[in-house]
């Protein structure tokens, strides 16, 4: 993003199939005791990502738009954890979390370049 640039329509059909995916794998996942925390976060932030992203391209300014671009990256982030540690206690594919996990770390990746060159860090 330069001179107040909005943020790039690829990311935000990215970040909607991401979400599409997250459903997918909630519905598929265990309902035990154990998961139910780490699945109901991993469906919030998996899709909360997309919807902050999309208020991001819709930004009335470019404060604004770093903020929201900070919020989908702290859901991405978050979807991250919730996957890493459904992963490590056994909870779901291990497939079909790896699936997920990769597009969440490059959402990661991404949206931390975004906001650190709308910031002017890099």
């Amino acid at each position: 993003m330069k001179n107040g640039e909005k943020p790039t329509r690829d990311l935000r059909e990215r970040t909607f199939r991401f979400a599409r995916q997250v459903i997918k794998l909630f519905v598929s996942l265990d309902r035990g005791v154990l998961a139910q925390t780490p699945r109901r976060q991993m469906l919030r932030s998996g899709t909360s990502a997309g919807a902050n992203y999309r208020e991001a391209d819709q930004a009335r300014s470019k404060a604004e738009c770093i903020a929201k671009i900070g919020d989908c990256l702290n859901e991405a982030d978050e979807t991250s954890y919730w996957l890493d540690l459904m992963s490590a206690e056994n909870i779901g594919s291990p497939n079909e979390l790896a699936l997920a996990l990769d597009p969440a770390g490059q959402m990661v990746a991404i949206l931390t370049t975004i906001k650190r060159h709308a910031e002017g860090k890099e």
